[in-house]
């Protein structure tokens, strides 16, 4: 641990996950009190935040490999130790994490049932996705893997719409398969690795010395992608996506939509992609090929819809298409805008599920042909819906423009018909955005509505998240530079 002898003893990395567990454990003892529950639910958030945030500033500049690293012996019998580590791509993945469960937890305020047990799930979802962010051991990795699905399950299941437990049972079971795929590949490395070199661990790390046979390789690999790849979520594997966002309460599909689709990208970049770099490489072209068939068929099936909520479901298929496109082409701006258009996506699009439950709301419906005219009746609520939209299509200036140029012109690179056929996926963004925009804000109002403008709380989650829209399609300079080091040393192939 020589390598690391210089960074701060101060578990930080722990910090992000304990805050929100105690936040859960003090919102469920006082589930009674609600406003106790939202408080506390707040507090936490803002507390959770407060520490990334210090992180970013102290740590969002530096070009060492780990930026941060806790290594405890947890199991040693097994081998199983407490590994956290933070490079840039997790800076950003939990400020990102940190960020938004601010705007989740005030979207949720007015939540009236089990207000206890709602934020205590909410709190859980987000130590769950820290874990996910920062473990570098395989079995935490995983329990923590397992901790965010079952919050997402139950909030579905007991907040969620007239389809709710269907769609709850669907998200268990798709994502529930993948998981035990990847249980089983992780048990399979961990005795190969044994067996070759007398220790047994999980460390991540250590696992890359790991000699392994092309089959093998390939298995086990085809093991990890069964839980990354639902979750991206790569098409044809996407279906369970639709519906559970549909579904989901407005803060748990903000969550889903913003942080917990994220988790499987990441899955692949910290975990399958450095331990199986064969298989990785045989298996590159077919991400490509899937990620544009996703970009397109995602799109296509966005301008068709009439339930707005449904449409940016779609949408969010459609833009992680394009990310796992910049994976695909292995090149370093590509990766980098990938990563950076996995921030950006959670933010423009988070933002339009929390103005879609504004707008459900205020009208009682989510159907484009029920609505129209918002902007004579609420004008601020559409002045943000107009400026998420369009930065969620892309426009120049707005945040999803950086990450989205840099993944075309690095793709452009490696594969410059795959970045052809891209451009065209981004047009067919504009299509079904620019529908969207007119079928709620333009146009004759469907009905005589009085609606009320945004309140001071709704400002709160709004304001922050437009300003991030419009600093990162400016100046997304601060964002890209943790990722430098860190992307150059996965592309590289190696892990310290």
């Amino acid at each position: 641990m020589n390598a690391f002898a210089n960074l701060p003893q101060f578990p930080w990395m722990s910090l992000l996950i304990m805050i929100p567990l105690c936040g859960a454990l003090l919102c469920l003892l006082h589930g009674k009190r609600t406003n106790d529950c939202r408080g506390l639910a707040l507090a936490t958030a803002l507390a959770t935040f407060g520490v990334a945030l210090y992180l970013f500033v102290c740590h969002g500049q530096g070009s060492e490999r780990w930026l941060l690293y806790e290594d405890v012996n947890w199991i040693p019998a097994y081998g199983i130790r407490y590994v956290l580590a933070m490079d840039g791509i997790a800076l950003l993945m939990v400020l990102l994490t940190a960020f938004m469960q601010i705007s989740a937890v005030l979207l949720a305020w007015r939540v009236e049932r089990h207000v206890g047990s709602f934020f205590a799930l909410l709190l859980l979802l987000e130590s769950g996705l820290m874990g996910i962010f920062l473990a570098y051991d395989l079995v935490l990795f995983y329990l923590f893997w397992e901790v965010a699905l079952i919050p997402m399950f139950f909030l579905i299941s007991v907040w969620g719409g007239e389809q709710r437990r269907r769609t709850a049972l669907k998200f268990f079971l798709y994502t529930l398969i993948g998981s035990l795929c990847m249980l089983v590949a992780i048990i399979a490395l961990y005795q190969i690795n044994g067996a070759q070199t007398g220790a047994y661990t999980l460390v991540i790390g250590d696992l890359l010395k790991t000699q392994l046979t092309a089959a093998q390789e390939g298995w086990l690999f085809a093991g990890f992608l069964a839980a990354f790849v639902v979750k991206s979520p790569l098409v044809p594997f996407h279906t369970w996506l639709t519906d559970a966002l549909t579904e989901a309460p407005a803060a748990g599909s903000l969550d889903l939509t913003g942080l917990l689709l994220k988790t499987g990208i990441y899955g692949l970049i910290r975990v399958a992609f450095p331990l199986f770099p064969n298989a990785t490489a045989d298996f590159l072209p077919i991400l490509g090929i899937l990620a544009l068939v996703g970009l397109f068929h995602a799109a296509w099936s966005a301008y068709h819809q009439d339930d707005i909520k449904r449409l940016l479901a779609y949408s969010s298929i459609s833009h992680l298409g394009l990310v796992l496109l910049g994976l695909a082409a292995w090149q370093l701006t590509a990766w980098e805008g990938s990563i950076l258009l996995m921030v950006t996506h959670g933010i423009t699009t988070g933002a339009l599920f929390v103005l879609v439950a504004l707008i459900r709301e205020r009208t009682g419906t989510r159907s484009m042909q029920e609505l129209g005219g918002l902007w004579g009746q609420a004008p601020c609520l559409s002045a943000l819906f107009l400026l998420f939209s369009l930065a969620s299509l892309g426009l120049p200036g707005l945040a999803n423009f950086a990450g989205e140029i840099l993944v075309l012109l690095g793709t452009f690179q490696e594969h410059p018909v795959w970045a052809v056929v891209a451009l065209l996926g981004v047009v067919f963004a504009a299509a079904y955005m620019l529908r969207l925009v007119q079928g709620v804000i333009w146009g004759p109002a469907k009905a005589e509505r009085t609606l009320p403008d945004l309140t001071m709380r709704e400002w709160l989650m709004l304001l922050p998240m437009a300003i991030l829209v419009v600093w990162l399609g400016l100046y997304p300079a601060p964002f890209l530079a943790p990722l430098h080091g860190a992307v150059a040393t996965l592309l590289a192939g190696g892990l310290p």
